[in-house]
């Protein structure tokens, strides 16, 4: 973190990153002076609400965070930013945006928790968008143009006032992680409640349970290690200590946490879901009660950077065999394959929210999820199409960190890496589905297995 003293006395000439959080109402200008050098540039935090117009010279800028500010438009200047990729206006006041504001080499752009009823019409120039966050607008409808976005991965709709979408965003040929819960959709005519496990789920109070420490933390909450101290009669017997995960009140750059509470009870059990064992729902908490993972499990990987985008990034020794790729593969195709039955759609298939020991998987966060009950049949089964792309990306970073493997199993890695272009094909209707995938991983493992035995 850097001081408006340090700026304005010339002590960060020639700095690359800058960033100021002082409660500014004004744009310092002498942050022009640092247009040779300056490539990333965070104001959050302040009062901020336009930007001069010498902002444009700020020619090697790529990445500008302006999140809670009092921002009302985006202001035009930004257009004028020739490399700037990555823009951030989350939780300000902005109402519109107009038209030819925003770069035209946007990448990864950030408007959640904001109060847009609309996107500009031009959207469908900014064909290098990855990544696209929109939770927590009033947005109706999205612009037809978007179709012309073929480069987007990731976008979050959720938490808007969308009734239906239209079919091209179930079509672009590299999305992978879509989020739309929270929106009026219209229900199709053949939805039909599925039954849920929530009314079968305890409901307790925060007075049952004894807070620990902070095991780990995300967009929508705060997991603690926590210990019964009344301990439901539908759990009697089972561990004392327990994970609890307990929700933040408002939007997240998902969605809203009631939806995440609600998807996790319709999901259901399955062995490579971390179990959920109670809730909370009172006034001011929601929350989920769940078995404490073994301090043994780790992360599979961690989270996209700057750089990487929309891909998971891995430690620098991260490296598996052949067998266990494809074990924590089938694994996750067996669940994701429970899930699409539970007419739930994970939405955050990545490394980083799926936890491992050896070759056991276990992954929860439905922070991203959506039921798809809500769905017309078409894009629901589309749905299962665009996940099955964000698992064929987890095989393609899974085989980046593969030991190589005995010669014997050549075969079987080949096979994996064409599975891996079939779940990333751009055609939906030519991807395989979740259940086709697990039994495929199933034959990779037991013919590895099995020249294992003859070796």
């Amino acid at each position: 973190m850097h001081t408006i003293e340090q700026l304005q006395s010339g002590e960060l000439a020639g700095v690359s990153q800058l960033y100021l959080k002082q409660g500014l109402s004004e744009f310092p200008l002498e942050i022009i002076e640092l247009a040779d050098s300056l490539e990333v540039l965070d104001l959050s935090d302040n009062q901020l609400i336009d930007l001069p117009d010498s902002f444009a010279k700020l020619a090697q800028l790529r990445i500008l965070f302006l999140t809670n500010n009092c921002f009302e438009t985006i202001p035009a200047v930004l257009a004028m930013c020739p490399k700037l990729e990555m823009i951030s206006f989350k939780s300000n006041k902005l109402q519109q945006i107009g038209e030819q504001v925003l770069p035209d080499n946007t990448r990864w752009l950030i408007l959640t928790d904001n109060q847009l009823t609309s996107l500009p019409e031009d959207m469908g120039r900014l064909h290098r968008l990855q990544k696209l966050a929109l939770a927590g607008n009033r947005l109706s409808k999205l612009p037809e143009s978007m179709a012309n976005c073929r480069a987007l991965e990731l976008a979050r709709l959720s938490a808007n006032a969308l009734t239906s979408l239209p079919n091209w965003l179930f079509q672009m040929p590299k999305l992978s992680w879509l989020a739309l819960d929270g929106n009026p959709l219209n229900q199709a005519a053949s939805y039909q409640a599925l039954p849920s496990d929530e009314v079968n789920m305890p409901l307790i109070n925060l007075e049952d349970i004894e807070f620990k420490e902070v095991i780990g933390q995300g967009a929508s909450g705060v997991i603690y290690r926590a210990k019964w101290i009344k301990q439901p009669k539908e759990l009697e017997g089972t561990d004392a200590y327990i994970a609890v995960k307990i929700f933040k009140g408002e939007v997240t750059s998902d969605g809203y946490p009631k939806d995440e509470l609600l998807n996790c009870l319709q999901a259901g059990q399955h062995d490579n879901l971390i179990k959920v064992v109670a809730q909370i729902n009172q006034t001011d908490t929601l929350g989920l009660v769940m078995e404490l993972i073994p301090s043994q499990y780790a992360n599979l990987g961690l989270p996209p950077s700057l750089q990487t985008c929309t891909r998971d990034t891995f430690t620098d020794d991260s490296s598996f065999t052949l067998n266990s790729i494809l074990m924590m593969l089938k694994q996750m195709a067996s669940g994701l394959n429970h899930l699409h039955r539970h007419q739930v759609s994970h939405g955050d298939i990545y490394a980083h929210n799926t936890m491992y020991q050896g070759a056991d998987v276990l992954f929860g966060d439905f922070g991203a999820a959506t039921n798809l009950q809500k769905l017309p049949l078409l894009q629901r089964e589309a749905m299962q199409s665009i996940e099955v792309r964000a698992l064929g990306c987890l095989i393609d970073d899974l085989l980046a960190h593969c030991l190589q493997a005995e010669s014997a199993s050549q075969a079987v890695l080949t096979e994996l890496t064409a599975l891996r272009a079939a779940c990333m094909q751009p055609d939906l209707t030519l991807r395989p589905r979740f259940d086709e995938i697990e039994v495929l991983l199933q034959q990779y493992i037991e013919r590895v297995e099995a020249e294992k035995t003859v070796a």
